[in-house]
């Protein structure tokens, strides 16, 4: 019966490492939005402080191109809203986890005491 259960438990856990692993693959990803984030905030900053004067370009490959002011507003506001869904998206996915992760340490925790509890009867008996 103990090994049954060892078993069992053997494979809960590597259910557990593995959600640990993608918890920390997906707040990997929302600390990477974050900084695009801060970074197109910055962008929104600087092209609200110019005037229809001035010149914009844009980096496409190695090449910079000229961009109308008003585009390249538009643009980043776009980059902004998608980037903001994307981190609610994992914001929502990592709760998701969370409540997955703290499912599987209450089974580990039961099956860790099952096992220990038929261990003890396995050694009352010999």
């Amino acid at each position: 019966m103990a090994e049954a259960i060892q078993k069992k438990l053997q494979s809960e856990l590597e259910k557990y490492q593995q959600l640990q692993k993608d918890v920390s693959k997906s707040m990997s990803a929302r600390q990477k939005l974050e900084a695009q984030l801060t970074e197109n905030n910055i962008v929104k900053e600087e092209l609200g402080l110019l005037d229809s004067q001035n010149t914009v370009y844009k980096l496409i490959g190695p090449v910079l191109v000229k961009q109308d002011l008003d585009e390249a507003k538009a643009t980043v506001s776009k980059r902004l809203e998608y980037i903001n869904g994307e981190i609610q998206r994992y914001e929502t996915l990592l709760k998701e986890m969370e409540r997955k992760s703290e499912q599987h340490r209450e089974v580990l925790s039961s099956l860790q005491q099952e096992y220990q509890r038929a261990q003890g009867q396995a050694v009352g008996k010999v």
